[in-house]
């Protein structure tokens, strides 16, 4: 049976992830020792003990959420032999599909997301910008509405394209607000302003975008050894170089994660399994009604459950 590996992005973060998994789980254990060795500071234990306004920031929390997925995925690797027939993850969980691929080296991606996430957050100054989720309205029609009310070069349109009827947009706040607004006038069930710190995947990101293609000219990527499904349009993607140029555009433009899930029960996958803090995804994949059955393992609870009560 089909099972592919889903990774989860930004936002996933908590004070406490991993820190079970370190305790019952050598490789757990070594996996966030080689992430402390790569950045050059103690990720493990800001994982582990916060405080939470640092392990938010950008910057810290994209590395973060990398090392804790990467974490699970090895444990499974090593002690039940768990491959994926495909992997795809949500915006920065696509790092952390790509190391589960064989197409990008650990220590590597974990610098890169470090970088990444600092010319995300430095690419828009503070109040700028913003990111509201809407549920419930046509995705044609949160278009039309960002198209139609920006004022005087303002940016605002679709930044996740969730599924299941949930629409994220970006862009400048007071546009943002109107385009909620509208959402909410119009029977929306949901709208939603996110504490985030700028407003990721629309065109305020061009200037990070630019930069972490730079950075990304330098990382040897390799042909992935599963397959690997883009953000960008939910295709398939195997060429080395044309890896360095998605995740590059990425940071601009949405994150297709309605085609990516379209995608993957296409290619015959009816279980999933959301390596990583948290069960974003795995909640998307139950509303989203494709068929697709997707367990959260993050925890060494959930991970002990899977493996059927072996213990460390």
């Amino acid at each position: 049976m089909a099972r592919a590996f889903l990774f989860p992005g930004q936002g996933s973060q908590h004070v406490g992830m991993g820190a079970d998994l370190v305790r019952e789980f050598p490789e757990a254990r070594r996996t966030m020792e080689e992430s402390d060795d790569a950045l050059g500071y103690a990720l493990s234990r800001l994982c582990a003990d916060g405080p939470e306004s640092t392990l938010a920031l950008t910057e810290h929390a994209q590395p973060a959420i990398l090392a804790v997925s990467v974490a699970v995925l090895r444990v499974l690797e090593e002690r039940a032999g768990e491959r994926p027939e495909i992997a795809a993850g949500h915006s920065l969980g696509e790092y952390t599909a790509l190391v589960a691929a064989g197409a990008l080296e650990f220590g590597v991606a974990l610098r890169v997301v470090q970088a990444r996430g600092r010319l995300m957050q430095e690419a828009v100054s503070p109040g700028v910008g913003a990111m509201t989720a809407i549920v419930g309205v046509d995705a044609s029609m949160i278009e039309e509405w960002c198209a139609t009310v920006r004022r005087d070069g303002e940016v605002v349109g679709p930044a996740n394209y969730n599924g299941a009827g949930q629409i994220v947009i970006a862009g400048h706040a007071a546009a943002v607000d109107r385009v909620a607004a509208l959402a909410k006038d119009h029977g929306a069930r949901l709208v939603r302003r996110l504490p985030v710190s700028a407003p990721f995947h629309c065109a305020l990101m061009s200037p990070a975008a630019e930069a972490l293609a730079g950075v990304l000219r330098g990382v040897p990527f390799r042909a992935p050894r599963v397959l690997l499904v883009s953000n960008l349009d939910g295709c398939l993607v195997s060429d080395p170089a044309e890896l360095a140029q998605r995740l590059a555009r990425q940071v601009e433009q949405p994150v297709r994660w309605d085609r990516c899930m379209a995608t993957v029960v296409a290619r015959g996958c009816t279980q999933a399994l959301e390596l990583g803090p948290g069960n974003t995804l795995s909640a998307l994949a139950r509303r989203m009604a494709l068929g697709l059955t997707s367990r959260p393992v993050g925890t060494a609870a959930a991970v002990h459950e899977l493996l059927g009560g072996a213990t460390a």
